[in-house]
């Protein structure tokens, strides 16, 4: 059976990535909502749901601990799928055409799209500056390696950092639930035929070859 009918679906996630992506979107909540409390007195009493001021400050650093490891094993299984090619840069020109759903003016995406690429570079970017600015804010155990000079840098970059991210977490969001069919893929890890043909042609293409090379190799 050479060719997708309908009634079937396509891997698109497998259960570990859909586990670490959902650890990274829990903690990046938390994230979010202790370092506002941190960042500015109006957000103080966001401290609340972490048991108070002292409790924040001990659990911020440890939770951006869990992002980091966790995003970094997920952005490695994808490292190969997000490598921008020429058709991903003009995907990227003609970005206005998508979201004018006119996706047929626009070259074929494969498994992730120049947009979803950029994305998950950026994202690459942030985390490491917000990693390392975070190290050196950290004082219970970084307190004697940084002048404050040099602290107080890296609080305004951590800063920084976290609003770019928090802007891109929700461009990411949004186009998560403005394509029908997206969530599905991180909650089930599937998603049809008709999908993959709308939105990711080159990579039905690819799945489809495979499919008739081999019909006994699993579709991922």
């Amino acid at each position: 059976m050479p060719d997708f009918k309908d009634r079937d679906l396509i891997v698109r996630y497998s259960a570990n990535q859909r586990t670490n992506h959902w650890i990274v979107a829990i903690t990046f909540i938390l994230l979010a909502l202790s370092g506002l409390a941190l960042f500015h007195p109006a957000f103080y009493w966001l401290t609340n749901l972490f048991g108070g001021g002292q409790w924040t400050r001990i659990l911020h650093p440890w939770i951006g601990v869990v992002m980091f490891v966790s995003f970094v094993i997920f952005a490695a299984t994808m490292w190969r799928s997000n490598l921008m090619d020429k058709r991903d840069w003009q995907w990227v020109k003609q970005s206005r055409d998508v979201v004018n759903k006119r996706e047929d003016r626009v070259p074929e995406s494969g498994k992730y799209n120049g947009g979803q690429k950029l994305l998950y570079f950026l994202q690459i970017i942030l985390l490491l500056g917000l990693i390392i600015t975070g190290i050196i804010m950290w004082r219970q155990y970084f307190w004697a390696f940084f002048p404050i000079g040099v602290i107080r840098v890296a609080s305004l970059l951590h800063a920084f950092f976290a609003f770019v991210l928090i802007c891109a977490i929700i461009i990411h969001i949004y186009a998560g639930l403005w394509v029908k069919g997206s969530v599905r893929a991180m909650t089930r890890g599937t998603v049809t035929p008709g999908w993959a043909w709308k939105h990711h042609r080159a990579w039905w293409r690819s799945l489809r070859d495979q499919r008739r090379r081999s019909t006994d190799t699993p579709i991922e």
